[in-house]
């Protein structure tokens, strides 16, 4: 791998929803060995619909994780175009995405999950593969400090939108199944990418899938943490990137990513640099944010923050 980049090194990006689609973009930009490993805890709209109704994992983020590597031509897009859209009905099709229904047709038919997925990649001409973090859905859960009360909740979309701090996680099933694909893709990256994303339900749920957990404390000199963009949502409101890494360092005490990345307008929030500079971490630095926008990042921008990181890397 060069110190720039290398069209040969192999990335593993995890996490789910919008800030893997990020992450995943702006990694199409360096390299052509790309891998997504996604959570499958989603528990809301189609995806939901989907999981309850033909016991599968969700679809949505695995969905959305293949349209960001579709081939950049007008089949790749078109497709991509396609599997994004959702239905508006006054019948049982209404909220739908059609990839959705498409990745739960092929998994009815094929049996395997990953073989599924596969068979989605090639009609995209993806660059690239989508893996499951399991091939069996997931019931996150989350215990919740309201003003000094404890309430549990339970599922995705509960626990990205209860109020208060979340003070713990655990998932359900405790052991669930995991491709040999998505822990090999993880042994065998160049480079794993963890973040940006819905920091409890998307980022940290990877630790606490035992064997991924490991394969990522094993990966941790060759691993980059993104750091998220925004300053308020819902999950994490009255929070910020240092109770982020807070929240990561007290679920997998034995990871320590080689390199972060932090927006420019998070660089100087109190307590984030001595945590990152405890984890013998470098600090990459980078406006981030697409104009207009409050919490998308600027494709060119977060390739360049990676290009960094892959040269940190490659410099050992």
């Amino acid at each position: 791998m060069s110190p720039d980049s290398s069209p040969n090194m192999k990335v593993v990006a995890l996490g789910g929803g919008h800030g893997l689609y990020s992450s995943l973009s702006a990694w199409r930009r360096l390299t052509e060995d790309l891998t997504a490993v996604v959570t499958v805890a989603d528990d809301g709209g189609s995806s939901g619909r989907l999981r309850d109704e033909l016991h599968v994992p969700p679809p949505g983020d695995l969905r959305m994780a293949l349209s960001a590597l579709c081939e950049d031509t007008e089949w790749g897009r078109t497709w991509r175009d396609v599997l994004q859209h959702r239905f508006a009905t006054e019948g049982p099709l209404d909220g739908h995405a059609l990839g959705n229904l498409l990745i739960a047709g092929l998994w009815s038919r094929t049996g395997d999950v990953v073989e599924g997925l596969d068979w989605v990649a090639k009609l995209l001409r993806a660059r690239g593969r989508v893996l499951p973090v399991a091939d069996e859905p997931l019931e996150i859960s989350a215990s919740v400090d309201i003003g000094g009360d404890t309430m549990t909740v339970h599922g995705q979309v509960a626990v990205a939108t209860a109020p208060g701090r979340i003070a713990k996680l655990w998932l359900r099933p405790e052991s669930p199944r995991v491709p040999e694909a998505t822990l090999r893709a993880i042994g065998e990256a160049d480079i794993v990418a963890l973040g940006p994303g819905s920091w409890y339900s998307s980022v940290l749920p990877h630790f606490l899938v035992a064997p991924v957990g490991e394969a990522l404390v094993a990966a941790s000199s060759r691993s980059v943490l993104s750091l998220n963009i925004a300053h308020v949502d819902d999950e994490t409101e009255g929070t910020g990137r240092t109770d982020d890494v807070l929240a990561l360092q007290a679920v997998a005490p034995g990871f320590a990513p080689a390199v972060v990345i932090v927006d420019a307008e998070h660089a100087d929030d109190p307590g984030l640099a001595a945590l990152i500079e405890d984890w013998g971490a470098a600090f990459v630095v980078r406006s981030l944010r697409e104009d207009g926008t409050v919490d998308r990042h600027d494709p060119d921008s977060f390739a360049d923050a990676y290009r960094e990181a892959a040269a940190i890397l490659a410099k050992g």
